[in-house]
C-alpha cells in the first residue's frame, strides 16, 4: 500500500469529505502571489462544510447520530421487523438519554462495558482462572482506546449524559470504569484538562515534547520513564508552584489513593485478578498515553513551537477518527478544547485557510502509534508519504517534504526555549 495515493474505504464518511477537500486543493494549488484569504473558499468548500454541518444538526433531515463505530448507520443492515422494533427504538430513547444526540455511540459503548468488563472483572476476584484473566486483559486492551477517548469527551465537557435525569450516573460510572481500563481516580482530568491543556506543550508542560530530540528511542524512552515514574509527584508538586494548592491536594490525593487501592486488593483480596483486572492495565495504558501524546506532539514548528497550529497535527485516518472519537484532529482540539467531537471535521475546513497559511502538517493512512514509531525509525521519506500537503507544501518533492519534517523533530536548547516561548 503507498500511503500517498491509497484511501481507506473505512474512512468516516466526514473524513472522506474532508480528504477529498484537500486533495482537490493540492491538484490545483492556490495562484502565487495570492493569500488564502484572497483566493476564498470555493463552492466546493462551501457544500462540504454545508454536509458537514447537516450531519451533526439534529433538526436538518440529513442528521446521522453515530450510533456504533464498525460500522455506519447507512450500513447496518436489520430484517424490517429488528429495524423498526429494536434498532430505531433504542436510537430514539438513546438520543434522549445522552447530553448530545450525536453521541448515542457513548451510551452503546456504556452498555457494552458494563455487560462485559464489569462482572467479568467481579467473576475473576470470585472464581479466578489465569485463561479467563489474560482473555480479560485482552478484551480491556481492544476496549481503552475509544474508552479513553470517550472520557476525554467527558472530562472536557463536564459529562456525556443528559443533565436533567442521568447525573448521578454519569457522575459515578468512571469510579468503576476507569481503573477497569487502566484510568487511576481523576488523573486524567487534572493531568490532560487543568495541566496539559493550560500548558500547551510549553516548557512548563509535563508531558511537552520540546526538550527531546523526537526521532530518538534515548529521548522517547526517558520521556515515557518520566512519566510512569514520577507523575505522582511531579503533577502535585506543579499545581503547588502555580499556587493552586487545592488542585495539587486533589491530584496527590487521587493519585495515590488509586496505588492504595491497588496494594489493598493486592494483599487482602487477590493479587492474581488485581494483576489482571487493574495492574496490566494500569501498566500498559501509562505507557500508550505517552506514546500517543508524542506522536501528538512530535512535530514542532522549529520557527513558532508557540502556534496551536504549528506544535499539533491532523490525522485523517480509521483508527483515530472512527474508533476513537476524531481523534486525529488535535490542531482542531488545542484550538478550542472544548469543542464537540464531531465538529472538529468541519472547524477544520471552516479554518483550512488559516491551517495553510500556518504551515500545519495534516497526514493520512497513519496513527500517532505508528507515527511514533516511523520517527523511531527515522522513517521521513515514508512520513512524508503520508502527509496530505496544504498550502506551500503542494507541490514539493518527496525528499523536501522529508527534509521539512525532519526539522520539526529536533530538540530546543534552553536559550532557544527562553527565547521563542517569551
Amino acid at each position: 500500500m503507498d500511503p500517498s495515493t491509497f484511501i481507506d474505504p473505512y474512512l468516516t464518511p466526514p473524513d472522506r469529505l474532508v480528504l477529498d477537500n484537500l486533495l482537490k486543493d493540492a491538484e490545483t494549488p492556490p495562484k502565487k502571489g495570492r493569500s488564502s484569504k484572497e483566493n476564498g473558499s470555493s463552492p466546493d468548500d462551501d457544500a462540504t462544510i454545508s454536509q458537514l454541518e447537516a450531519f451533526n444538526d439534529p433538526q436538518h433531515a440529513e442528521f446521522v447520530p453515530s450510533v456504533l463505530f464498525t460500522w455506519d448507520l447507512k450500513d447496518i443492515k436489520l430484517p424490517p421487523v429488528l429495524d423498526q422494533w429494536l434498532l430505531q427504538p433504542y436510537i430514539k430513547a438513546a438520543r434522549s438519554i445522552v447530553r448530545t444526540e450525536t453521541d448515542v455511540v457513548m451510551l452503546t459503548h456504556l452498555l457494552l462495558y458494563f455487560s462485559t468488563s464489569v462482572p467479568s472483572a467481579i467473576y475473576l476476584f470470585c472464581n479466578f482462572h489465569w485463561v479467563h484473566g489474560v482473555l480479560h486483559w485482552i478484551m480491556q486492551s481492544w476496549y481503552v482506546g475509544s474508552y479513553t477517548l470517550m472520557m476525554h469527551q467527558h472530562i472536557h465537557m463536564g459529562g456525556i449524559l443528559n443533565k436533567r435525569s442521568w447525573w448521578l450516573f454519569d457522575l459515578l460510572f468512571p469510579y468503576i470504569t476507569d481503573p477497569l481500563m487502566g484510568h487511576t481516580w481523576n488523573s486524567y482530568f487534572y493531568h490532560h484538562v487543568k495541566h496539559h491543556h493550560v500548558e500547551g506543550n510549553g516548557p512548563e508542560d509535563l508531558s511537552s515534547t520540546i526538550r527531546y530530540q523526537r526521532d530518538s528511542l534515548a529521548d522517547f524512552a526517558c520521556y515515557v520513564g518520566r512519566f510512569y515514574f514520577f507523575v505522582w509527584f511531579e503533577l502535585p508538586t506543579y499545581f503547588l508552584r502555580k499556587g493552586k494548592v487545592t488542585l495539587g491536594l486533589k491530584a496527590a490525593f487521587w493519585e495515590l489513593g488509586s496505588y492504595l487501592f491497588m496494594y489493598l486488593l493486592w494483599n487482602y483480596v487477590s493479587w492474581r485478578a488485581t494483576l489482571f483486572v487493574f495492574l496490566m492495565p494500569f501498566l500498559q495504558l501509562r505507557v500508550g498515553l505517552m506514546v500517543g501524546n508524542w506522536g501528538q506532539h512530535a512535530f514542532v514548528d522549529e520557527t513558532d513551537p508557540n502556534s496551536d497550529f504549528r506544535s499539533s497535527i491532523t490525522l485523517i485516518d480509521v483508527p483515530s477518527n472512527r474508533f476513537c472519537y476524531n481523534d486525529g484532529y488535535h490542531t482542531s482540539h488545542h484550538l478550542n478544547p472544548r469543542r464537540h467531537w464531531r465538529d472538529h471535521p468541519v472547524a477544520f475546513l471552516r479554518q483550512k485557510d488559516r491551517y495553510s497559511a500556518e504551515h500545519a502538517l495534516v497526514f493520512r493512512n497513519i496513527d500517532y502509534i505508528m507515527i511514533t514509531v516511523r520517527l523511531m525509525r527515522k522513517e521521513y521519506h515514508h512520513l512524508a508519504k503520508c502527509l496530505v500537503p496544504m498550502g506551500d507544501q503542494i507541490g514539493k518533492s518527496e525528499d523536501e517534504l522529508a527534509a521539512m519534517l525532519r526539522t520539526k523533530t529536533r530538540r530546543f536548547t534552553e536559550e532557544e526555549i527562553k527565547r521563542k516561548f517569551a
